[in-house]
């Protein structure tokens, strides 16, 4: 077996585990910093909008020897708005111009002609109006309250209500994270820039119903023992899933990368940019709010119940009295077991420690 896959099992039995409900502070607060620095991005610099969404017009020329700057040059020259130039895989290049109406384009399409010393004809000119882009975004809008709002439904129903609200902090936490990369980079936002939005949103729930999954099993007949209080149990869910979290996460970036860094970055194929920066950010952000985010929420909102706090307090009592008397808590019997009840089992640790009193 491999140490990572070791690691993985020893994970899941409860030998080894790192507390993150109990540095759950931590996490909140880098969120809260990470979330800010993408609003103020979001006030201060706003979005890099595509003529898909603004207007304009997209200029497509045949093979030509200009350069990609010469050519974004003559554009912004001709037209006196930014230009968005792109070299295509024949040698033809792109240019977007935003805010330009018929009449405009016409006149920049003769002046890229003579600046690029190709004949007029042959450069093909395509008016978008903002009226396009502004439905896309309606529709964007619509499908996203829509899942969110059937996602919170069926969240309360297959499990409860509290994961339910955590795992919808944790989906916003990664939208405003992905969006506020994008006003940081720079990077222009097109239609493929939602339709990647959208595709992350189960990404990142993904990995938050697998922990969800498992706390679930783990808390059943939970106060009916006094060895673990619910954070305990939901520290040991997170860990129990961590590597399959991890690996998951691993390669279903992979091949995100790929697009974005060769295809997008080395390769010079920068409509890949649009999609694959909104699926890289998401799906990291998913698997981080997963395990740092949505869980401690909900143990958070778990622990505010009475009968939580009461047993909270038997096992810090039980604790206590272990300290006193110098012995580990599997020299103590449960109450549960004392009462003559079935006790409960929390987690495989729970199953291994009573096999050994009953032996």
């Amino acid at each position: 077996m491999s140490k990572l896959g070791d690691l993985g099992a020893r994970l899941h039995r409860g030998e080894v585990g790192y507390d993150f409900i109990g540095n759950r502070r931590i996490w909140y607060g880098i969120s809260i910093l990470i979330t800010i620095t993408a609003i103020v991005a979001l006030a201060v610099r706003g979005l890099n909008m595509g003529i898909e969404f603004q207007g304009g017009a997209v200029f497509t020329t045949p093979k030509t020897d200009v350069s990609v700057s010469q050519a974004q040059h003559y554009a912004e020259m001709a037209s006196g708005h930014d230009a968005l130039v792109q070299q295509l895989g024949s040698g033809s290049l792109r240019i977007q111009v935003g805010g330009l109406d018929t009449e405009k384009s016409d006149q920049v399409r003769a002046e890229l002609a003579k600046d690029l010393n190709v004949p007029e004809t042959k450069i093909a000119a395509e008016i978008v109006g903002p009226s396009w882009g502004d439905q896309i975004a309606t529709k964007a809008w619509t499908g996203l309250a829509v899942f969110m709002i059937l996602v919170v439904i069926y969240l309360a129903i297959a499990f409860e209500w509290r994961m339910a609200v955590a795992a919808l902090i944790a989906l916003i936490h990664d939208l405003t994270i992905t969006v506020g990369i994008y006003s940081l980079v720079g990077f222009e936002v097109t239609v493929g820039t939602v339709i990647g939005l959208l595709t992350i949103l189960g990404y990142s729930l993904y990995d938050t119903v697998v922990v969800f999954d498992s706390l679930k099993e783990q808390t059943k007949g939970i106060t009916k023992q006094t060895r673990w209080t619910y954070s305990d149990v939901a520290n040991r869910s997170i860990n129990s899933t961590l590597v399959r979290s991890i690996n998951t996460t691993v390669v279903a970036l992979l091949p995100v990368a790929g697009l974005l860094f060769i295809g997008g970055g080395f390769l010079g194929a920068g409509m890949l940019n649009d999609i694959s920066l909104s699926l890289f950010v998401g799906l990291a952000a998913g698997a981080y709010s997963s395990i740092f985010i949505a869980t401690p929420l909900v143990a958070d909102l778990k622990e505010r119940e009475p009968a939580m706090q009461a047993l909270r307090k038997r096992v810090m009592a039980k604790r206590a009295a272990a300290a006193a008397k110098g012995e580990s808590l599997d020299d103590l019997a449960d109450d549960a077991a004392d009462l003559g009840a079935e006790p409960a089992v929390v987690g495989q640790r729970g199953r291994r420690g009573r096999t050994e009193r009953r032996g």
